[in-house]
């Protein structure tokens, strides 16, 4: 039996940073490779030099198994985890479609609650799984990648889930020194995050200002519990449950927050690149149109949005 092939898709923040502990532990291991799938100058750096990992206790240089833009190199994988922004999930799932088999189970790490029907559609045989990651790291240069926060942890799990697969990714995440956890009540995990990400990615991005400038404004706190309402609207009629405190922890969180801090979508708005508009916002307009639940307040800063993310 040859070796297990654990793939990277995006070396970014969350990619470079799981990956890159993936990738320092299992370095020239006996039974597992870990590469990584990067483009442009970020693969040419971890190619010459390693990718740098800075992290809250240390730094290293890792080199993984294989670092490569080129889906057929790579050779057929294990397990693929996709860390892109979710605007180029579909492209990339099918540029890496030469090393998927039916065999390869796919965890997607993005902001969102609709990776994994959207994976899916495009491979129905694959065992798809739904992931979730608390983790503040940034790609500060090609091969730098930077943690900036306390918190890294990682859950991940679906209902068709193969046991075997599931214990085998927690304990080899384990065995990198990554808080991993495999759960049952991964929607209910990723729902939470999602109703932190989307109300405050909608928000700073539409009033185009930090969370702490929109805390101290009694006007810009009340969309923020307006989109808090209407999400939870329609998180109930999806049938997904959110903790009835929803709301309370989500302040709390803000207000621990240093006041310039902001979503990375506004940070994506003020650039002038691409955003997550569609899977953070777009997505609750969309879902609240189909089950006929309103939601006003995310409509309107969706058009506003929509229009600015065009222009």
């Amino acid at each position: 039996m040859g070796k297990i092939k654990i793939a990277i898709a995006g070396i970014g923040g969350v990619g470079g940073f799981f990956g890159g502990k993936l990738a320092a532990q299992f370095y020239n291991s006996a039974g597992i490779d870990v590469c990584f799938i990067a483009r442009g100058a970020n693969e040419t750096a971890i190619k010459t030099k390693g990718l740098k990992l800075v992290t809250a206790n240390d730094e290293q240089i890792i080199h993984p198994a294989m670092v490569t833009s080129n889906a057929v190199e790579l050779g057929k994988v294990d397990y693929l985890i996709c860390c892109t922004k979710s605007y180029g999930l579909e492209e990339m799932i099918k540029q890496l479609n030469p090393c998927i088999t039916n065999k390869t189970v796919i965890l997607p790490l993005l902001n969102g609650v609709d990776s994994c029907e959207r994976i899916k559609k495009i491979l129905p045989i694959n065992e798809i799984w739904d992931g979730c990651v608390y983790l503040i790291a940034r790609l500060i240069e090609p091969g730098l990648v930077k943690e900036t926060g306390s918190t890294s942890s990682i859950f991940f799990g679906a209902a068709n889930a193969t046991k075997e697969k599931l214990s085998f990714l927690e304990t080899s995440f384990k065995t990198a020194g990554i808080d991993a956890n495999a759960v049952e009540n991964i929607e209910q995990i990723i729902w939470k995050k999602f109703a932190f990400i989307s109300t405050i990615a909608t928000l700073t991005s539409y009033l185009d200002k930090p969370i702490g400038a929109i805390l101290k404004n009694e006007t810009d706190k009340q969309l923020l519990h307006k989109l808090l309402n209407e999400l939870v609207s329609v998180a109930e009629k999806k049938q997904k449950l959110l903790p009835v405190n929803i709301t309370a922890e989500i302040i709390d969180r803000l207000v621990s927050l240093p006041y310039e801090a902001t979503s990375s979508m506004h940070s994506d708005f003020k650039k002038g690149g691409k955003t997550e508009l569609e899977s953070l916002t777009g997505y609750v307009v969309r879902a609240g149109k189909e089950l006929n639940t309103p939601t006003p307040t995310y409509n309107l800063m969706y058009a506003a949005l929509l229009s600015k993310n065009l222009s």
